[in-house]
């Protein structure tokens, strides 16, 4: 092994992993057996060589002695070395190119080129959690990305890689600020409770918890509380597997109803140490705004407002029109205050390396990214992680382990601007004063700025650890443990200062407030497992029976202080004067189970798979702690029936079929018990108790029952792969609240409610190689989904609390709305249907319109150019859906806020034909009280579908004698480059009012190894 200089070693440290740097480029065409001369002498003698791609070196590359256990890995260089006799034959694979073949004879130097292998689909391995398995033995449905679709995209959220990749996976970000979240749904709504629809993670081999971190109260400048899954950085993962149907999930039991999610960091390779690194700097700025009115236009709204309303002379307040602001004064709000740059940077650098027996990757990350707000905010992320193999020398006992740590720092505005930034007149003052201070324009004058003073602040410290043993204990048998452990300390506050206000309301530190929250959550895991392999005649047999023991310790504790002696002291819950005690949870989640797999091969053409697993959770009461889950999945690989031998189109086939049971218990820890919380009251100067949740040992498991039909075919050499897949999921036994009746003193007792939800589907991938020559190659492939979600049955749903939410044959994630009627040619105000005829508007009665908002379908399709040493990769992701029109929900026309210019087509006189109302000041109240049902109307749910460029990333890899002792390439990468959708808010995908919407990304960087 060579040694390195410390320089040289930092030096590598700045630049990026790439094992694969030309895992797509385009090969001259090489023999795949070379023949030579046979010699003589048969002593092993050392033979080197350099394998490339036609362009450069190829790293990596397995070369193995054929019928020998002795095999190399080539270095970065593409250089290998290893010992072999004249009569043997070498063997080089790499995944992604055809394996070649070479015959020593006298050589001691073999050089060999690489041919790409863009159709060697079927041998790839597939991670299906406690075991893996080839695509083409496949029986259950798996979705797969790798590190090389991962790459290619500038994102720091796991789920943000997966976006528009993976057919029945949606995946949704909500908001654009650094450190936001993803929301996921595999193959649909399972469950009436909207915390009851998320996926099991796995990562390698360990649960994570996707539980909320965070606290309502103090995630205020997001949708919804701080989720944990930023902790994984996206430049360690080396693939990620989606489970969907039951064959796939139900080995994991209860924990599977909604999907799993299995992620797997990279590992360390044999061969010479490699140093890696990446560096990569870019921008993100909001691109869509909505079209506001400018200040002509908004002041003859206002104008016009006052004049419907009879008020001649304007109001005091009305700063905006009674001279008191500059009439010809114009600001766009939206760029002034959300349309910064925000700065993005992410460093990563990791080395490697190892012999046969003993491997090792250490790597690291850094990333920062600003916010497009005025100020200095960021959120920033650093991690370490370590993975070490080891195998014996009889090649019986391994050891893996893997372990990460995350640190991540989040300092963002407790408040986001993005709902100043569209509601503020036109006109509104400057933000500074001439002097450099915030501008009150003599107290008329709301700053936006004053947000700024108020901060929400984050700090996540998070483990995850994992060892996995095995042994052959005799031919074929393996024992195994998996060992695995989590440690997540979280801790947020949104403070809210008296500078927040206007001076002149000398306002002092006693009107300060902070929210704090902190979790901390740790895990175990320990899974003793048993694996057998045999083969009998035509039969190959894999066995496996293992058992899992787990546990996860929850606590949270949220608070409000206010009333500080000064505001330097927020932070300290000493300082305060007043101090609430908002929620204070400690819970222990216990989980074991027993599960097992039969994996039957009859002649590589007929394949079974039975997977079962009984499992035991701490959330149910005696009794019903315990439940058994299975699946079992067919496959028939007709392809290589005798009927289709001899054929040059159909080149693979398979067809599949899967039906089982898979559960859920997330509802929470001891739900099914007595439980008491302490009371607002004092007795005898002591805080009393007071009853909360009712007992009830009949509380048990949520059930979901998935069938499947699959096809998956290639045509000639699996230049065109095609799949389709329909699925059919019904989950019943929803775990939900009962109502009680208010005299029982309790709104609801913790059931098992016999509703049923189904999720019906259809899935289609298509991938296409276009074209594959030795200098160019351009490879193709669609990912399309439709589903329809349906509540199948719920039992006296009309008397229950659920009426106005759920409809019997409607899907989940509806609305019920007032039907609009368009706006009265009379009156000038928006109208409505009278359902019950009683001749008012009312919620109960007459919300009776049903707008579906889930999407009607989804996907992506995806293009990979490559020509020579130039590589350009893009996504285009599509929805069509409907959503609420943000942009007509923001405030009533006419008063003073500004509005979109879709106002302009209003109605003025008697007769008009318009789309928006009467203006109105804030006067007429009829007109205020129709905007209001307007706004829970089907009038402002309109089509929200889109098409984006999701992701578009061009590298060019560097001649090798450009730099002789390393392999570069540089990269330009941009996420969210443009969107196509008639949608009249600001974004489409984020339809959450008031947050920033996601941000156009580019960045530019270079990667290094050596």
């Amino acid at each position: 092994m060579k040694n390195y200089s410390l320089g040289k070693g930092i030096r590598a440290m700045a630049y990026s992993f790439i094992l694969g740097v030309s895992l797509f480029s385009s090969s001259s065409n090489a023999n795949n057996t070379l023949a030579y001369a046979t010699v003589q002498q048969q002593q092993p003698s050392k033979i080197s060589g350099t394998i490339t791609d036609g362009i450069g070196p190829v790293p990596g590359v397995t070369i193995a002695v054929k019928g020998k256990s002795l095999t190399v890995i080539s270095d970065y260089k593409g250089e290998y070395v290893i010992e072999a006799s004249p009569t043997d034959i070498l063997v080089f694979s790499f995944m992604g190119f055809k394996t070649v073949e070479v015959s020593i004879s006298s050589q001691k130097i073999v050089n060999v080129e690489l041919k790409e292998d863009a159709t060697a689909l079927q041998e790839v391995k597939i991670n299906a959690g406690y075991y893996s398995v080839k695509e083409k033995e496949r029986t259950g449905s798996i979705a797969k990305i790798t590190s090389k679709d991962i790459e290619t995209q500038p994102v720091t959220n796991v789920l943000a890689a997966m976006q528009g990749r993976m057919a029945g996976v949606n995946i949704t970000q909500q908001t654009g600020t650094g450190g936001s979240n993803f929301s996921i749904q595999i193959r649909g709504l399972n469950s009436l409770r909207k915390d009851g629809n998320a996926p099991l993670y796995i990562i390698d081999g360990v649960p994570y918890s996707s539980e909320s971190i965070g606290y309502g109260i103090t995630s205020t400048n997001m949708p919804g509380p701080t989720s944990p899954l930023n902790n994984i950085n996206p430049a360690d993962i080396e693939s990620i597997d989606v489970l969907k149907d039951a064959d796939a999930t139900a080995i994991y039991g209860s924990r599977g109803s909604n999907g799993v999610v299995l992620v797997s960091t990279k590992k360390g390779k044999k061969g010479k140490t490699k140093f890696s690194g990446a560096l990569s700097q870019g921008t993100g700025k909001v691109v869509r705004y909505m079209k506001m009115l400018n200040t002509e236009q908004y002041l003859a709204m206002r104008a016009e407002a006052f004049a419907n309303d009879g008020i001649t002379t304007y109001p005091d307040d009305a700063y905006d029109i009674n001279g008191t602001w500059d009439k010809n004064r114009y600001t766009d709000w939206q760029k002034e205050l959300i349309g910064g740059t925000a700065q993005i940077t992410n460093i990563n650098a990791s080395v490697s390396g190892g012999s046969d027996l003993t491997q090792f990757l250490i790597s690291t990350n850094y990333s920062k990214e600003t916010t497009v707000f005025p100020g200095n905010f960021a959120y920033k992320k650093a991690n370490v992680r370590l993975n070490v193999n080891h195998e014996s020398e009889d090649k019986k006992f391994r050891i893996n382990f893997t372990g990460g740590y995350t640190l991540q720092g989040n300092n963002q505005p407790s408040t986001d601007l993005t709902t100043e930034a569209s509601l503020l007149a036109p006109n509104a003052p400057a933000l500074y004063d001439e002097a450099g201070n915030l501008n009150w324009e003599n107290n008329s004058f709301n700053n936006p700025l004053r947000n700024l003073n108020g901060l929400f602040k984050s700090k996540t410290y998070d483990l995850v650890a994992n060892t996995l043993l095995s042994y052959s204990l005799i031919k074929n048998t393996e024992v195994k443990v998996n060992l695995g452990y989590t440690d997540l300390n979280h801790g947020e506050s949104s403070t809210f200062p008296s500078t927040i206000y206007n001076p002149a309301f000398s306002f002092g530190s006693d009107m300060s407030y902070i929210f704090y929250n902190t979790t901390a959550r740790q895990s175990w895991i320990i899974e003793p497992q048993l694996n057998w392999k045999a083969s009998l005649r035509d039969i190959k047999t894999d066995i496996l029976i293992g058992s899992t023991f787990q546990q996860q310790n929850n606590k949270l504790q949220a608070f409000q202080g206010s009333g500080f002696t000064s505001n330097s002291l927020i932070y300290n819950p000493a300082a305060a004067s007043t101090t609430q005690v908002m929620a204070h949870n400690e819970s222990v989640y216990k989980y074991h189970s027993l599960f097992g797999r039969i994996n039957l091969n009859w002649k590589e053409k007929y394949i079974m798979n039975l997977t079962g697993r009984r499992d035991g959770s701490s959330r149910f009461g005696p009794g019903n702690n315990f439940a058994w889950f299975g699946a079992v999945g067919f496959a028939w690989i007709f392809s290589i029936e005798d009927f289709f031998k001899d054929n040059n189109i159909l080149s693979s086939g398979k067809l599949r079929t899967s039906y089982g049971t898979t559960g859920s218990d997330q509802i929470g820890n001891y739900q099914f018990l007595n439980s008491y919380s302490p009371a607002n009251a004092y007795y005898q100067g002591v805080i009393g108790l007071q009853p909360t949740r009712l007992y009830n040992a009949n509380f048990g498991w949520e059930t979901n029952k998935k069938l499947e039909i699959a096809i998956e075919t290639g045509f000639f050499d699996d230049r065109l792969f095609f799949t389709a897949a329909l699925y059919r999921n019904r989950s019943s036994d929803q775990l939900v609240g009962i109502p009680l009746p208010g005299t029982t003193g309790f709104a609801s007792l913790q059931s098992n409610l016999d509703a049923t939800v189904e999720n019906r589907g259809l899935e289609l991938t298509i991938r296409t190689v276009n074209l594959q020559t030795k200098d160019f190659s351009w490879i193709s492939s669609l990912n399309f989904s439709t589903a329809k979600n349906k509540l199948i049955s719920f039992p006296h749903l009309e008397e229950s609390t659920y009426s106005n939410k759920y409809v019997i044959g409607q899907p989940l994630n509806i609305q019920k709305v007032y039907q609009y009627n368009g706006i009265d040619p009379q009156t000038g105000m928006y109208s409505f249907e009278d359902v019950n005829g009683d001749g008012k508007i009312t919620a109960l009665e007459d919300k009776q319109t049903i707008k579906d908002l889930n999407p009607s379908y989804f996907g992506g399709v995806h293009n990979q150019f490559k020509y020579k040493r130039w590589n350009l990769d893009f996504l285009f992701q599509f929805v069509k859906q409907k959503n609420f029109n943000t942009a007509a929900m923001i405030a009533v026309p006419g008063t003073k806020f500004n509005q979109q210019i879709a106002v302009l087509d209003h109605w003025q006189q008697p007769g008009d034909a318009s789309t928006t109302q009467i203006y109105t000041s804030g006067a007429n109240q009829a007109a205020v009280q129709a905007l209001y049902n307007y706004v829970a109307s089907d009038g402002v749910i309109l089509d929200a579908s889109y098409v984006r460029l999701k992701n578009i990333a061009l590298s060019f890899d560097f001649p090798n004698k450009w730099f002789p002792s390393m392999n570069c390439k540089a990269r330009l990468e941009s996420q969210n480059l443009l969107t196509i959708t008639s949608f009249k808010g600001s974004d489409p995908e984020s339809t959450s009012i008031g947050f920033t919407p996601p941000l156009r990304v580019i960045t530019a960087g270079l990667q290094f190894n050596f």
